[in-house]
């Protein structure tokens, strides 16, 4: 390799550069599988459906005296659109799996790009595409009932808040997606775990509403936090059993947490793509 090219796969600006031609390439693919976008949105949608209308009749919202079926709904959403960014962790796990397991890391590692560049690209990448699921969400959020109440600056708040929680998400799933040796592996590893890290949590059932024991776990929970945040900041119902810190300052807790997670994820995701590189 010459000298040109040493300089140019190392440093911030190179790995700026490389990661976002490969954020087009990883963006270019998706009309390419059609599948990957449907399925992608009618998980969500699904949720809402089952959680407002078959669940929705039988989980009342404490502190809430009306009847109104759209109470619950409008505190459903911020636990649905936390749930669904979270599930953010898939698309990352899968595609790097996909790409291990097809040889096209090791095209990469014989290219003149930074290393780092390749999971910037593809969590960034991923991120975008969760965007898109984010804006079909609300979509299907309104058509059932939710609102904001507490003004266009603090409903994008809110929706920046779930979006860097997927950002957060994304990079643990890179850890998983270069742990793995299969598509499918990392299909079930990249979810499992987040179905009781998710349902453990304020977002389908209030706070006040879980066994006595079960509620410090609940409330000091990462998505626990996030949904509390969404909810604070797009004015929905957001009950908690106490006045404790995550009661009174969810988007400050949202946001720790969401720091905490790249902040260690993020560099041994880098580290791990790295190794595997070069072996």
């Amino acid at each position: 390799m010459t000298a040109i090219d040493e300089t140019r796969t190392t440093g911030l600006g190179a790995t700026l550069t490389d990661g976002i031609v490969l954020v087009w390439r990883n963006l270019k693919r998706i009309p390419r599988v059609p599948d990957q976008l449907m399925w992608g949105t009618i998980q969500p949608i699904m949720f809402v459906l089952l959680f407002a209308y078959v669940f929705g009749g039988a989980i009342p919202v404490p502190g809430q005296e009306s009847a109104d079926p759209t109470v619950y709904r409008e505190f459903l959403m911020g636990g649905i659109f936390a749930q669904t960014m979270a599930f953010a962790v898939a698309s990352s796990s899968v595609g790097l799996a996909e790409d291990m397991q097809k040889g096209l890391i090791d095209r990469f590692r014989s290219l003149p790009i930074a290393r780092s560049a390749v999971i910037f690209g593809r969590v960034v990448g991923d991120l975008v595409f969760n965007s898109f699921i984010m804006l079909v969400m609300l979509v299907c959020a309104l058509l059932v009932g939710w609102r904001w109440h507490e003004g266009v600056l603090k409903g994008l708040a809110g929706i920046g808040i779930l979006l860097l929680f997927a950002f957060a998400m994304l990079w643990i799933g890179a850890i998983i997606g270069l742990s793995v040796r299969s598509v499918e592996v990392a299909a079930s590893a990249g979810l499992i775990w987040l179905f009781p890290i998710t349902f453990v949590s304020t977002a389908f059932v209030p706070l006040p509403l879980l066994p006595s024991w079960l509620q410090p776990v609940a409330e000091w929970n990462p998505v626990s936090a996030v949904v509390a945040s969404c909810r604070e900041l797009f004015g929905n119902p957001n009950p908690f059993a106490s006045d404790s810190f995550p009661a009174q300052h969810p988007v400050l807790l949202a946001l720790i947490y969401i720091a905490a997670i790249i902040a260690i994820f993020a560099p041994v995701a880098v580290r791990k793509y790295k190794l595997a590189t070069t072996r």
